[in-house]
């Protein structure tokens, strides 16, 4: 990006809305975390939002980044062992923990929800579409060898976001009384479920 400093500049926001939430955050006060002048900072971003914005994205995109490489290293940092879906199930599960448990996510959640708002019922957000662009290359991958049933990938990529994200945004409202580890299991197993292929039924007397 254009600004030089960037990184020192969203790291600062970041490190404001932890310790205050968006309501207490300002661009003065980022710029003064950032060692940086008010001005370089509306060169870049004409208002808080915006800044926020793009820190949210870029944490977001560590987060699915990292899951992924976490679910596709086995324990000794090589190739998972189990089935191509159940390695899919776990990458899936591993990002839906790493969100659940993430400092800014909860920090958001717990002070400032509105701001996911947009993403859930006015328009696709950056990291939604990163998620939905590696789930449908992975599911044709997994389709053309016969670990998935056969359906538009896309059409499963959008169907398991819609499931998880429920799952990360809902879950502690919704699932007291239910252990986190018992609803974890169940998602793996909707999951399982709905993206493994169908078994081949045999013809009865070997008849068609």
């Amino acid at each position: 990006m254009a600004l030089a400093g960037e990184e020192a500049v969203l790291d600062a926001a970041k490190a404001s809305l932890l310790a205050v939430g968006v309501r207490r955050t300002t661009l003065t006060e980022v710029a003064r975390r950032a060692g940086v002048s008010r001005m370089t900072l509306y060169r870049r971003w004409p208002d808080l939002r915006s800044l926020v914005g793009d820190v949210m994205t870029r944490e977001w995109t560590q987060v699915v980044t990292a899951a992924s490489a976490m679910a596709q290293a086995g324990p000794d940092g090589g190739p998972p062992d189990g089935g191509l879906v159940d390695d899919l199930v776990e990458h899936i599960i591993a990002t839906v923990e790493a969100f659940r448990t993430n400092p800014l996510y909860l920090r958001i959640i717990e002070t400032d929800p509105e701001l996911l708002i947009p993403y859930l019922i006015e328009r696709r957000g950056a990291t939604q579409q990163m998620i939905l662009d590696l789930l449908t290359s992975q599911f044709r991958t997994a389709e053309a060898n016969g670990a998935v049933r056969p359906e538009d990938p896309s059409a499963l990529a959008l169907m398991v976001l819609l499931v998880v994200q429920s799952f990360v945004l809902s879950a502690e409202a919704l699932g007291c009384g239910v252990p986190a580890a018992t609803r974890t299991a169940e998602l793996r197993r909707l999951l399982r479920g709905y993206l493994a292929p169908e078994p081949v039924k045999e013809s009865i007397g070997g008849s068609p």
